[in-house]
């Protein structure tokens, strides 16, 4: 191909390449601007009920019946009025509900958690005070009689009566159910304006339970009005509902025959249309119980949004700042794919109606060190081809600098998009969310650092102003890093157990911290209640903790958060003691606003605490996999172990810290593995090109050569992933100062680690499988010249 061919290829795919760009960022901007994107419960306010279904005698809660019962609970949310709910199925027995703008989760869980056991019964009369109608012969009917042997619940069982409260309070004897809820059609509240009935409720119902209805009522118009035998009473858990009497139009032995009637009373618009609810839900197939409840008021949601807003652009007005001021013109241009980058993040996360949550838009901030991580690849790429160049020029040392920097930057993001995945399909809830918005920023980043950037700098270095004045760039400098290490060329790795020593020593300062201390698990793993308020006096914790424990609650936890917010977590608790806990804060610091419920049942704490356990474990050995793979067991090996050192040392210094150790902890955790690994995919990239291309010198010299040559790009990826994370700490709120600072924690020993305990481990290994003696990578011995002092390291 000669030169002349080669250049009108390469324009025509620069023409192409920034045609894609162009089309990207417009139709972005399109969807930005016309599609908004759906707040989470965490960040808007609102209600998360799991709801999980039991199997009963009779009827085996598995995938079928929990669809049916999520159709039936949504006819009821929708009952309720709340704008905008969310029902899904969860696994084959689980469903999740989520109530926008509901901040008392009572009312909601009663109505959700009723088996809706609806039917109609006649009539008998009023009962005797003295009957119980919580020990009813019906009750009692139920339950077979010991002395007549194992086969006595099989014999025929006589019709028995039912003793049950109307909605005065009067006892009323009912007979067995003369038609049960699935006979109902359709149950609907109306205003009556014409007749002056006021709000009535219009029960339809279907062929079968037109001709059961018309019995049931010629049979009571036979009664005297005012008898209460011409009642029937509409029972919904064992528990009277409604119990209109039969109008005196209705003619005895007739009935109402046209399949539907009208319950008349005193209704308001409130009861009429709860009533309505009740008798148009219908029966649930299995029963279900409640599992998981958080409820986020508004205001906690609307700080948590100001305060990760202001962390994102500190973070990254500091993030550009650092990038322009060492790679000037190409830094300022890679600034300007990074707020493509946000707008590209934004569009697709409204376009795929994906759920925007407290810890998503964290990880949408952190994806923006990521867009960075990419652009400092190329550049520092770009620096070193400019260097080694006999008649070098901006353009080609760009083009290079984006050809050889491709495969770390695929390698590093696939790594992160495996955590992303695995935090998808074991996690629940805002974690979830996370991963989501983790992997869409990793793919947005690929498209700002790999398209954007590249058609903006390459634009920019072909004008000729900018021709003439080469270290404009930013490019045809090698750097005050890259110089410092040039002119010292330190031998990190001429002893590398010494570095293994101090990871050991590390490794034992966490463990000890573990034994020592314990893991304070979080809610989400132990199970419990968790409510926090804010209140109008200050209150001292361990003046209501021992205020609690008074009030019968003595294993309750309580913090302090900001300056009136107080944390109170318990065992499980039931609303009448949620609310007696409430009313003894309110005691003690006056006004108090509920600002956060949750609530985890056991059996679902200890299910998230071992699915934590199983996306650390595949996580794991998901990387070793994949970097087995695209490297060599060898390294593969050694950058796992590094992830493990690094996840024993996070998990040590929260166990030291006190901090508690949940769900989004465990999203941290695996972002830190997948960013961490990072690191050790850039440095063995390099250590694998440089084996290429020279088979006789010793791994320890080439690996320190490649540890050298990747240095500038660890130092300024890490600053700018550093200051985006300490915007979070510092501006982010409560709500992500444990995350970010897990992140933190991780990202510093994460770069530690792939320079001082990867590196090191993947040396021993080779040493041990050649027998113990220092060899060449290609198999001679000796290992070829030793590197000399004040030489540069070799250029690819």
């Amino acid at each position: 191909m000669t030169p002349k061919t080669r250049t009108k290829r390469t324009k025509r795919t620069s023409r192409w390449r920034a045609l894609f760009a162009l089309a990207v960022i417009a139709l972005s901007v399109y969807i930005t601007a016309t599609v908004p994107v759906r707040l989470g419960l965490d960040l808007r306010g609102g209600t998360q009920i799991v709801l999980e279904t039991r199997s009963t005698a009779t009827t085996k809660a598995d995938r079928e019946a929990t669809d049916r019962a999520l159709e039936v609970l949504r006819g009821r949310v929708d009952a309720l009025g709340v704008a905008e709910p969310t029902l899904v199925r969860s696994g084959s027995n689980r469903i999740i509900v989520e109530l926008p703008g509901v901040q008392d989760p009572k009312k909601a869980a009663d109505v959700l958690g009723r088996t809706a056991q609806l039917t109609f019964h006649p009539v008998v009369g009023v009962a005797d005070s003295a009957e119980d109608p919580a020990k009813s012969e019906a009750e009692a009917s139920k339950k077979p009689d010991a002395s007549k042997g194992p086969d006595a619940s099989k014999e025929p069982e006589a019709s028995k009566e039912l003793v049950l409260p109307d909605e005065s309070g009067q006892k009323l004897r009912l007979q067995d159910s003369a038609m049960t809820g699935r006979d109902v059609k359709g149950a609907q509240a109306r205003f009556e304006q014409e007749t002056g009935a006021g709000w009535t409720v219009t029960v339809d119902f279907d062929k079968a339970g037109r001709s059961s209805w018309a019995k049931l009522t010629s049979e009571a118009a036979c009664r005297q009005v005012g008898d209460p035998a011409r009642r029937v009473a509409i029972v919904l858990d064992d528990r009277i509902i409604s119990s209109p009497q039969v109008a005196p139009s209705v003619a005895c032995g007739t009935g109402i025959a046209d399949g539907s009637t009208q319950i008349t009373g005193s209704f308001d618009d409130a009861e009429a249309r709860e009533l309505a609810l009740l008798i148009n839900g219908g029966a649930l197939p299995v029963p279900v119980e409640t599992v998981e409840q958080h409820t986020i008021g508004p205001t906690l949601g609307a700080s948590a949004i100001e305060a990760t807003a202001w962390a994102a652009v500190i973070g990254t007005a500091l993030t550009i700042l650092f990038i322009v001021t060492v790679y000037r013109l190409t830094g300022f241009l890679a600034a300007v794919a990074l707020l493509c980058y946000g707008v590209i993040s934004y569009a697709a996360l409204a376009a795929l109606g994906a759920t925007l949550t407290l810890p998503g838009l964290a990880g949408f901030v952190l994806a923006i060190g990521m867009a960075v991580d990419a652009n400092v690849l190329v550049f520092e790429r770009a620096r070193e081809e400019y260097a080694g160049m006999h008649r070098p020029s901006p353009r080609s040392a760009l083009t290079a600098g984006f050809r050889n920097a491709f495969s770390a930057i695929a390698d590093s993001n696939i790594t992160t998009l495996i955590a992303a995945g695995l935090l998808f399909f074991l996690s629940t809830g805002p974690v979830r969310g996370f991963s989501v918005t983790l992997a869409i920023g990793v793919a947005a980043s690929m498209i700002s650092a790999l398209v954007i950037t590249r058609v903006l700098a390459e634009f920019a270095v072909e004008r000729a102003w900018v021709r003439r004045r080469h270290l404009l760039t930013g490019l045809a400098t090698t750097g005050r890093v890259r110089d410092l290490v040039t002119r010292r060329n330190p031998d990190l790795m001429s002893h590398p157990r010494r570095w293994l020593a101090v990871s050991a020593v590390l490794l034992v300062l966490a463990g000890s911290g573990i034994a020592a201390r314990g893991l304070n698990f979080g809610l989400e793993f132990t199970g419990g209640r968790l409510i926090e308020y804010t209140t109008t006096t200050p209150v001292n914790p361990d003046r209501a903790r021992t205020a609690l424990a008074d009030a019968g609650f003595p294993g309750a936890l309580v913090q302090s958060s900001n300056d009136n917010g107080l944390t109170v977590r318990t065992e499980d608790l039931t609303d009448a003691e949620a609310a007696k806990v409430t009313g003894t804060i309110s005691e003690l610091g006056g006004k108090t606003e509920k600002v956060r419920d949750e609530l985890i049942g056991p059996s679902l704490g200890e299910e998230l605490r071992r699915n934590a356990l199983i996306a650390l474990g595949v996580a794991l050995g998901a990387q070793l996999l994949y970097l087995a793979a695209r490297f060599r067991w060898l390294f593969g090996t050694a950058a796992v172990a590094a992830l493990a050192h690094d996840v024993v040392i996070l998990v040590g210094v929260f166990a030291w810290l006190g901090k508690p150790i949940d769900g989004v902890f465990l999203a941290s955790l695996l972002t830190v593995i997948g960013y961490s690994v990072n690191d050790s995919v850039v440095l063995f990239d390099r250590i694998r090109e440089l084996l290429g291309r020279d088979r006789k010198t010793s791994l320890e010299q080439i690996t320190n050569q490649g540890i050298l040559q990747t240095l500038p790009r660890t130092i300024n990826t890490g600053m700018g992933a550093l200051l985006i994370l300490i915007s979070l700490t510092l501006f982010g709120g409560d709500s992500l100062t444990d995350f970010a600072l897990a992140l933190l924690i991780g990202l510093v020993v994460g770069t530690y680690s792939s320079v001082f305990t990867a590196s090191p481990l993947a040396i021993e290994l080779h040493r041990h499988q050649r027998g113990g003696r220092r060899h060449g990578p290609g198999g001679g011995s000796g290992g070829g010249r030793p590197a000399q002092r004040g030489a540069p390291a070799a250029r690819v």
